[in-house]
């Protein structure tokens, strides 16, 4: 069955020719010209991805990505005609998962739609890694600490898949980027550095003082073995 894609975009000329390209890789595109309009709809139908405008009539693209995460881990890539990379910054502090600045080739929109479709399908070795406290269940992709469910985005689930399978190796920004994407992403990349401050913020007992996901200046993160007394 087609994977089906909520496109928000007010831009009735580029909605039509973004539906129409997706619908040629073989997506099923609906598209929603206000944020208001997409939520409701978000809530009534099933989807697999957001595709989501910074820029709309009514809310703007970061309060529908916050009221969505709060609901949901869908994937969502973020669009903007704006370039200022602390507009990025905060659409991933949102909890979107990609970020792509307009205007773009309709080809890295698919590249980087079907990248976070394959985080949020992706299988590993199945069953559960225990750290102490913290349980990271690869079959249902989900995290938990001393039972409660923490929500994380796919990308962050994939980000802290990788360094718990690698507890206790340092890996640089690039590795985890290898490890997670399988593709380099744009020379931006401070986008790790926020994911890890939103994981930490769902998994450690005070984020400013991690224990389970250290920073090794210079080098990168390190998954601590040992994390609880």
């Amino acid at each position: 069955m087609p994977q089906r894609i909520l496109l928000i975009e007010d831009d009735a000329r580029l909605a039509g020719m973004v539906a129409e390209y997706l619908g040629e890789a073989g997506y099923r595109v609906a598209v929603e010209p206000r944020g208001g309009s997409g939520i409701e709809r978000l809530a009534r139908e099933p989807f697999d991805a957001l595709v989501l405008d910074l820029m709309l009539p009514d809310l703007s693209g970061l309060e529908v990505c916050r009221r969505v995460r709060q609901a949901s881990a869908l994937p969502i890539l973020m669009l903007t005609a704006r370039g200022d990379p602390a507009d990025r910054i905060v659409g991933l502090e949102m909890g979107a998962d990609d970020y792509l600045p307009k205007p773009f080739e309709p080809r890295e929109l698919l590249a980087r739609l079907r990248a976070i479709l394959r985080r949020g399908s992706r299988g590993s070795a199945g069953g559960a890694l225990r750290f102490g406290r913290l349980e990271i269940d690869r079959d249902a992709r989900t995290v938990r600490l001393d039972g409660a469910d923490k929500p994380l985005t796919g990308y962050q689930f994939a980000l802290l898949l990788a360094l718990s399978e690698h507890a206790g190796r340092v890996l640089s920004r690039e590795q985890l980027m290898d490890l997670v994407k399988g593709e380099p992403l744009e020379a931006f990349d401070r986008s790790i550095d926020v994911h890890v401050s939103r994981i930490r913020a769902a998994i450690e007992d005070d984020p400013k003082k991690p224990r389970r996901i250290l920073t090794v200046r210079g080098a990168g993160y390190v998954f601590a073995r040992a994390q609880d007394p």
